[in-house]
């Protein structure tokens, strides 16, 4: 029976501290712009033991990724953009794309829209997206739509998934497990940037109750660690 204990005391430790890492993650980028906070799903499940009976354990291998909007920020910038609305810019990657709601564009060498780490932004058509050599205004209607100097070179490409779907590449990116769709009733908005969605004082909350359960868990383990070790001395006193 204590081994039982123990054992889904653990299970309930192990999964603790993957909530622990991920609302760390969340504060540290509070203030990203464009990210998403996520958070971990437990549930419990039944485990046959070899006496015939069952026990309760708890795991936390699901993720949720928040979607919600984050507050829009005014730089004036020609290729900051965000979205509003449900929707992720598509980034360019080695299999498929990526998707990111980070709109902190701006131009390669080549004349191309890349983001920070300089990947690719893609059109509708998942193509990349090019301005013109010597272009002095850049534009982006409300529709995505991109003109040079007055002339339509492209039109940013907006999809959406479901987060259920979404796997978390970095603090930016999400690969889209089950594929994505356009999006559909957003808007972009040229010279702003979305802050993230994260509730900075309620990951303070959760991290502190997260900690305070971690610790009860803990507790709970040292206490039957003492208590084997003394029966273990006893028994070894007995012996001898």
């Amino acid at each position: 029976m204590a081994d039982n204990m123990i054992s889904a005391a653990l299970s309930r430790q192990k999964g603790l501290t993957k909530e622990l890492q991920t609302i760390a993650n969340n504060i540290a980028n509070a203030n990203t712009a464009g990210y998403r906070a996520e958070s971990h799903v437990f549930s419990e499940y039944v485990k046959a033991l070899s006496t015939g009976d069952s026990m309760s354990m708890t795991k936390a291998d699901a993720r949720v990724v928040d979607l919600s909007q984050g507050a829009l920020i005014a730089t004036g910038a020609p290729l900051d953009l965000s979205i509003e609305g449900d929707g992720f810019f598509m980034i360019e990657s080695g299999d498929e794309p990526r998707l990111t709601r980070s709109g902190a564009f701006s131009l390669n060498a080549n004349g191309e829209i890349v983001d920070a780490e300089g990947r690719r932004v893609l059109d509708r058509g998942s193509a990349p997206i090019t301005i013109p050599p010597g272009t002095a205004n850049i534009s982006v209607d409300t529709d995505g739509q991109i003109s040079a100097d007055g002339q339509l070179v492209g039109v940013i490409g907006i999809s959406t998934a479901p987060a259920n779907s979404l796997t978390r590449e970095g603090d930016q990116l999400f690969k889209a497990e089950d594929g994505f769709v356009e999006a559909q009733d957003v808007r972009i908005s040229q010279g702003t940037l979305e802050e993230s969605n994260v509730n900075a004082m309620g990951e303070f909350v959760r991290l502190i109750e997260v900690q305070r359960a971690y610790e009860a868990g803990k507790s709970f383990l040292d206490q039957e660690r003492d208590r084997l070790r003394s029966m273990i001395d006893q028994l070894s006193q007995h012996s001898g």
